[in-house]
């Protein structure tokens, strides 16, 4: 049987670890071409080694998706390499800032907002020219529960995914007259390694409220299914795996 994303070209930010690289991998099992993009290179070559070595199609482009400029660059090559994008799954984000706001450091509070809000639109900005060129493009926005109901000691993160939600529906509506849909996937508690280093109760707080603590792999099956939607399915659209309503 054909793979249902086969000849599909597809970027995932934040794909050398995590949820990111759960999901380039996912999307290489199903025959897209995958751009796999972080900072860190060597991240990036493991996770392009593993498509590899299931034969699927992975390019490496380290780029920090803070920085407007590497972004332009970024998707300039893509346009020489590719010429056009079906599938852009807008991953990168983290926490840089785990204080009150009375005790927080103001420079880890607006890199956390560049990293989880700005980095969004940048790629969105400089993606949107290559997703025109595809007869059935796709954006697919990592979100958090924490946009909807956030937490002490997290505020940056949780107003930079609040603002990232909002993000996701005003870009569906500039974008639906050309057929690009764009949605949001919240993953709800995932085990990552930066999960485990914010704090040693992490586990135990979540199974406190029943929630279900999640693999980066267990994140894939949404995403595939976002990503193999017809055209012009769902737009605007949150798809959550938490259990609890947020």
């Amino acid at each position: 049987m054909e793979k249902k994303l086969t000849g599909k070209n597809a970027v995932v930010t934040g794909a050398g670890k995590g949820i990111g690289k759960a999901i380039a991998l996912g999307l290489a099992e199903e025959g897209a071409s995958v751009v796999c993009v972080a900072r860190t290179r060597s991240d990036l070559e493991a996770t392009a080694t593993e498509i590899a070595r299931h034969h699927g199609n992975a390019l490496v482009m380290p780029c920090d998706v803070t920085d407007a400029d590497q972004v332009c660059d970024l998707f300039s090559a893509i346009n020489e390499k590719w010429g056009k994008i079906d599938l852009f799954f807008i991953n990168a984000g983290g926490t840089l800032s785990r204080n009150q706001v009375a005790d927080s450091d103001p420079r880890k509070w607006k890199d956390t907002v560049e990293l989880n809000l700005l980095s969004a639109y940048y790629c969105s900005r400089y993606a949107i020219p290559l997703l025109r060129k595809s007869d059935d493009a796709k954006i697919i926005i990592t979100g958090s529960g924490t946009g909807r109901r956030g937490a002490p000691g997290i505020s940056a993160y949780s107003c930079a995914k609040a603002g990232l939600s909002m993000f996701a529906r005003i870009l569906a509506m500039e974008l639906f007259e050309e057929n690009i849909t764009v949605n949001e996937l919240i993953p709800g508690p995932v085990e990552t390694d930066e999960a485990l280093r914010a704090s040693s109760t992490w586990h135990e707080e979540f199974k406190q409220v029943g929630e279900w603590i999640k693999q980066p792999k267990d994140v894939v099956p949404l995403a595939l299914f976002l990503a193999c939607q017809p055209p012009g399915g769902p737009t605007a659209q949150s798809f959550s795996l938490m259990r609890r309503d947020t």
